[in-house]
């Protein structure tokens, strides 16, 4: 049995769509660390200054500090770099992923998609929300670390010094810190963020050109056989079932991790018999 050169081409698309989400990850990752080693860093240069109140203890305490700072500004500066090109180069491209996949699965030339004002409106609407999720992060980050700086800086002065360990689990610079407290290494953090960007972008691709190009207005749900349709426990499954597109638009993912897929489904336009969850 041979593979159709339409499944070989969804499947490269879902791969780049895949590798774009990891090497994201990894780049923010990679510029998170600066946070942490910068941390370890100080917190050694601190303790070998003995006394805080010694001759000469102040200068190398300013100096540790000083260094300290420079690493923050540059993680800031790398992370904001990557949220920049994250929104303008590589979110495009997983829409346009979703765009030309699902003109593949409804049997259509992937030339069909051109960035129309349409398109590029849309692409616009979702990445300023996805950008203002990822800076406000890095925001906090920031100010985070600003404040293990104050604290190290205050336990070098103090008699009972430094204390590292207490220090660093007070101030976890490798962690994201959601609303309940919750802490989430950075690495699963950046994997998580940017792949329900990526696959919410991509959905949305696929919606929309299934209305514009297409000219459809249902699309056949592909996902987990356990998943939801409103969150991964809602006992309204998704998997096999017909969508509107507007139900599509409002949902299309259920939650991080979430491996949703619409196929547009032309072939049911001016239908009225079809009810959102109707089985495909």
């Amino acid at each position: 049995m041979t593979t159709s050169v339409r499944d070989q081409r969804t499947r490269d698309d879902r791969e780049e769509l895949t590798a774009l989400i990891a090497a994201g990850a990894a780049q923010l990752t990679t510029a998170w660390s600066i946070l942490h080693t910068s941390q370890r860093t100080l917190l050694d240069r601190l303790a070998q200054i003995e006394g805080g109140r010694a001759v000469g203890a102040a200068q190398q305490i300013r100096i540790a500090l000083v260094a300290f700072n420079a690493n923050v500004g540059e993680f800031d500066r790398r992370a904001r770099a990557f949220v920049e090109r994250w929104a303008a180069q590589d979110l495009p491209v997983a829409y346009r992923v979703g765009a030309v996949r699902a003109l593949e699965r409804a049997a259509a030339s992937r030339d069909l998609f051109t960035w129309t004002a349409n398109h590029q409106a849309a692409i616009t609407g979702l990445t300023a929300p996805f950008w203002g999720d990822l800076i406000r992060r890095i925001a906090e980050a920031v100010r985070r670390a600003q404040a293990f700086a104050r604290a190290a800086q205050d336990a070098a002065r103090s008699v009972l010094g430094v204390q590292a360990e207490r220090l660093l689990d007070e101030h976890p610079l490798d962690t994201v810190i959601y609303a309940n407290q919750a802490r989430h290494p950075v690495r699963s953090w950046a994997a998580a963020a940017l792949s329900w960007q990526g696959v919410v972008t991509a959905n949305h691709g696929a919606i929309n050109t299934a209305r514009d190009e297409l000219g459809a207005e249902w699309m056949e749900v592909r996902d987990g056989p356990e998943c939801g349709w409103v969150n991964h426990p809602d006992t309204d499954h998704a998997d096999g079932t017909l969508r509107s597109l507007d139900e599509c638009a409002t949902y299309p993912s259920a939650h991080h991790g979430c491996i949703r897929e619409f196929y547009p489904r032309p072939d049911l336009t001016g239908r009225t018999d079809i009810a959102d969850g109707d089985p495909a």
